[in-house]
């Protein structure tokens, strides 16, 4: 374990690509024009960006996006204190991006900036609220090892990472190897099936280095355990992805998920949603929720129920993020689980 800050003056630093996300409404068959698989996430570049959004059928809504971005502004919004590791392009996405951060209060001097446009990400929403994606990097694509060192995690208790760094084996180390040691613990959400897949030679000996949170849906724990006899047990997987040493959270969706821990193992019912639109942002929203109330010393049961929360209310709205209306409801609900 870590040795952590003697007195930290930040709870979480969010690692990952600042992303403007580009949300559309599309019907089944547009799939066909994206390729790949649905619900998968492909990295694209701006030209092929670029048609795809002039296919669309309307123009896409714009909102702050990215995975681990996503984690890092709803944990403000629950209260932690926060910053955000990424790099920035030169354009006026960039400069929006920024100040939507600041307004959040989270931390926004430990962003990094590029030469080239801002990283955005298409998300095509079919009508069973699956999302696929389409990701062209731009800035984010230039962060080199060589900028990330422990002086972007100092003063923090805890780093949480998106899995689609370890796209980039070289960058994925330096972001976890600057985490430990700068004292951090440190989450990971698994993001994507074609992460784990290409990167199950790199996933597995880190966890057996010490991953303290990780998070993975139905596809991604199947494809990080592409051996177990029954694909369907998920206590089973969560109870295999503990037993490195770390929590391990498996979300289910509508079904609800699996906590496990060394020899605990917790069904998290699911908040029931009947009028879901988008599944856009909610494991990034479960993920906030669980690690509002793990980094508050709160039972792994009431992180589940916190989480279920975020993630069921992100679902009943287009985009990746609770629109700041709705918010104030969702966090009168949330203090419920957290110490007054």
């Amino acid at each position: 374990m870590p040795n952590p800050p003697a007195n930290p003056i930040l709870d979480l630093v969010g690692v990952g690509a600042p992303i403007m996300d580009l949300v559309a409404s599309v019907p089944d068959s547009f799939l066909s024009e994206a390729g790949g698989e649905k619900g998968g996430m492909v990295m694209i570049d701006a030209t092929e960006m670029r048609r795809l959004v002039g296919k669309l059928p309307l123009p896409p809504a714009i909102t702050n996006g990215g995975s681990a971005a996503n984690t890092t502004y709803n944990a403000a919004r629950l209260g932690l204190r926060t910053a955000f590791v990424g790099k920035l392009g030169n354009d006026a996405l960039a400069d929006d991006y920024r100040a939507r951060f600041a307004a959040a209060a989270v931390g926004t001097g430990r962003f990094k900036r590029g030469l080239l446009p801002n990283a955005c990400c298409l998300n095509l929403t079919t009508p069973d609220t699956q999302r696929t994606m389409r990701t062209c990097l731009g800035a984010h694509a230039t962060l080199s090892p060589s900028e990330i060192t422990p002086a972007d995690f100092a003063g923090a208790r805890h780093a949480h990472i998106e899995g689609f760094v370890v796209f980039n084996r070289d960058l994925a180390d330096a972001i976890v190897n600057a985490a430990r040691a700068a004292g951090c613990t440190i989450s990971l959400d698994l993001a994507s099936f074609e992460v784990v897949r290409g990167a199950r030679d790199w996933l597995l000996p880190q966890l057996g280095r010490g991953i303290d949170v990780v998070f993975a849906n139905e596809d991604e724990i199947r494809a990080l355990f592409p051996d177990a006899q029954d694909a369907a047990d998920y206590a089973a997987h969560a109870r295999r992805l503990a037993s490195f040493g770390g929590v391990a959270a498996v979300k289910l969706g509508r079904d609800g998920a699996w906590i496990a821990r060394g020899k605990e193992l917790h069904r998290i019912a699911p908040v029931s949603v009947a009028d879901a639109i988008d599944s856009n942002g909610a494991g990034d929203a479960w993920a906030a929720g669980f690690l509002a109330g793990w980094l508050r010393g709160r039972p792994l049961p009431e992180c589940g129920k916190l989480a279920s929360l975020l993630g069921a209310e992100t679902v009943r709205h287009m985009g990746p993020l609770i629109p700041a209306a709705h918010w104030p409801a969702i966090a009168t609900k949330a203090a419920a689980h957290l110490p007054s």
